[in-house]
């Protein structure tokens, strides 16, 4: 997919300040030094995930972050659409769409049996965005978090 690129060390500051705008967007508790941490290990070829940048390369307008894991449910790896950022001056133009599917296509390629991705109960718009790119709810079933 041209508009999706795998992002390196050399991709640091265009993903950054992304990732902090998303941050931001969401009202996480994070600062420079907790976003730098956290994509680091990514950037270097950690084998718990990956970040690509959405757009050129040399401007992203977005970048979407998969995290790995095993599942014995879906039958091997896994994966969860950690965060998905597309800037708001360029949303609804099909490039956040565009990406996941891209992505999902990947993943499928690359053995990756599921992806997993959360949405607010409350946000049926991006409830909306996720079913058209063929996601759905399971029934039954919510995710649950406990800080460790």
């Amino acid at each position: 997919m041209k508009s999706l690129h795998l992002a390196g060390l050399d991709d640091t500051d265009k993903l950054l300040p992304l990732v902090a705008a998303f941050h931001a967007e969401q009202g996480f508790d994070t600062d420079a030094d907790h976003q730098s941490a956290a994509v680091q290990p990514l950037l270097e070829g950690s084998p718990h995930g990956a970040i690509w940048l959405i757009g050129p390369r040399r401007a992203p307008v977005g970048y979407l972050c998969i995290t790995f894991g095993w599942s014995l449910e879906f039958g091997g790896l896994d994966g969860i659409v950690d965060e998905l950022y597309i800037r708001p001056a360029v949303r609804k133009r099909g490039m956040g769409f565009e990406a996941l599917n891209g992505i999902c296509k990947a993943m499928k390629d690359a053995g990756i049996k599921a992806l997993h991705l959360e949405a607010e109960r409350t946000d049926d718009r991006l409830q909306r965005f996720y079913r058209r790119a063929r996601f759905v709810g399971r029934e039954d079933y919510m995710y649950m978090s406990r800080m460790l």
